[in-house]
């Protein structure tokens, strides 16, 4: 399994970035697949997921501002984030929710007050 994602960057208190995540080396149309991230020296946490059939779950803090979505003919799941606080910053994971442990390299998110 190979996942790459990236998108991320450096952007002020209010704006919007689009990540994106494809993956390879798995059968991805029927694979729900979870957005993750994690601050430093937090826990890494669940921000959003889909299934394979665009059934969609946001944690509370990111529901109406985040938008998950996910292309099968592409093999890649995006992440629209909107209205962003400095609180969505750290570094973004995608996975696919039924294999363990299976992480990309991930893509740093900061978001300046």
């Amino acid at each position: 399994v190979q996942l790459v994602e990236s998108g991320g960057g450096l952007v002020q208190a209010g704006g919007s970035l689009r990540l994106s995540c494809e993956a390879s080396g798995i059968i991805f149309s029927i694979n729900e697949m979870g957005w993750y991230r994690q601050a430093p020296g937090k826990q890494r946490e669940l921000v959003a997921s889909i299934t394979g059939r665009g059934r969609i779950n946001y944690a509370v803090s990111v529901k109406d501002r985040f938008t998950i979505s996910r292309d099968n003919t592409k093999a890649t799941v995006y992440l629209q984030m909107d209205n962003l606080k400095p609180e969505d910053s750290g570094v973004y994971y995608c996975t696919p929710m039924a294999y363990v442990q299976v992480w990309g390299q991930g893509t740093q998110v900061t978001v300046s007050a």
